[in-house]
């Protein structure tokens, strides 16, 4: 895919759209463990007065996350119109008190030299949905500055990975009326699954806000309609970006499963040694 197609809101799945809907359920606990989750990565230190890169804002709730948690600047990018009016309208509600500003912006097209450098970069599943997964990372990482971290989550390799990229590629350009079908089918089966090992839907559901503030179905959309789709190892993250002069403080990463039900998102966060 050319660099003009990754750049480009048409060859992607609508995310904006799905982020839209969801931002009407954003209330305080989930700005909390929005928190929380950015928390789990970067400590509160890192966060006091230094400035903040959101690479592919979504609803704008890590970014609002991350203003409770005390950053004096904000520059949240998304390459989705309908996601750079969420966090807009999100941030604005808030009343956010750090100097913040939300941009239409590919990854791509970041450039330090005309947006400056970042304490903290930050990217939670979004880099392997940009067509060209490693060049976005080495495009982010370019962003944080001498000392700074750089926090992403990318989803891990699974046994099932050809097979999710036939699916995301089909269903991202499926009609409303079908992809609805296919998401009944998949929660169906993921349902039967948990009853089968003893666990309970219901409960499980009710508590997915506790995984950084989400949404168990908008999450399910994302999933299925997640194209364009790659995946990574940790080694294969370690050995990246320790050529761009970064060292591991932080990983919460899992083996390669089967993928049945997807893949989700390892953690990495690397301190530059500038």
């Amino acid at each position: 895919m050319s660099l003009k197609n990754l750049k480009n809101v048409r060859t992607h799945f609508a995310f904006g759209k799905n982020w839209a809907s969801y931002a009407s359920l954003i209330d305080e606990p989930q700005i909390e463990e929005a928190a929380r989750g950015l928390l789990k990565l970067v400590p509160l230190e890192d966060f006091k007065n230094r400035s903040f890169l959101d690479i592919g804002c979504g609803s704008g709730l890590h970014a609002l996350g991350a203003a409770r948690l005390g950053v004096s600047r904000i520059l949240a990018i998304d390459i989705d119109p309908d996601s750079v009016a969420t966090s807009d309208a999100v941030l604005s509600h808030h009343n956010v008190a750090a100097s913040w500003q939300v941009e239409t912006t590919s990854v791509f097209d970041l450039d330090a030299s005309r947006q400056g450098t970042f304490d903290v970069v930050y990217s939670w599943g979004v880099l392997h949905h940009t067509g060209s997964m490693w060049e976005a990372i080495g495009k982010a990482a370019s962003m944080v500055a001498p000392s700074g971290l750089l926090a992403i989550a990318l989803y891990r390799k699974t046994r099932t990975d050809t097979l999710w990229k036939m699916e995301k590629r089909l269903y991202s350009r499926m009609p409303r009326l079908l992809q609805g079908c296919i998401r009944a089918a998949y929660i169906g089966a993921f349902r039967f699954a948990m009853v089968a090992t003893g666990r309970k839907f219901r409960e499980y559901v009710a508590n997915y806000r506790s995984s950084r503030g989400m949404d168990f179905y908008h999450d399910v959309h994302d999933w299925l309609g997640g194209y364009p789709f790659e995946t990574a190892s940790a080694s294969e993250v370690e050995s990246e970006l320790s050529k761009l002069g970064f060292k591991p403080e932080r990983i919460f990463a899992r083996p390669i499963t089967t993928g049945i039900f997807g893949s989700g998102c390892d953690e990495f966060v690397y301190r530059l040694q500038k």
